[in-house]
């Protein structure tokens, strides 16, 4: 029955639930925080840099795929989708 108590399966959905909650409430602020800040300046300088955060995203995420492309490539990894 004590055995139980400290069995490991729990762990992973304690944390998964942790970090779910803490970066969704992270995230909230920092919205709110950006909105509340873009009330404060010009919109289009609240566009133009929102436009050039998502170019970057886009940009990095092509990239990380592009590298991890490359690296299973090289390891050798079966990529044929057939």
């Amino acid at each position: 029955m004590l055995t139980r108590v400290f069995d490991m399966d729990w762990v992973p959905i304690v944390f998964v639930i942790f970090k779910a909650l803490a970066l969704g409430l992270a995230m909230f602020f920092a919205i709110k925080w950006h909105y509340d800040q873009g009330k404060k300046g010009e919109r289009r300088t609240l566009l133009r840099t929102g436009g050039t955060m998502a170019a970057v995203f886009v940009l990095a995420l092509l990239a990380v795929g592009l590298f991890a492309f490359v690296l299973s490539s090289m390891l050798g990894l079966d990529l044929n989708l057939s």
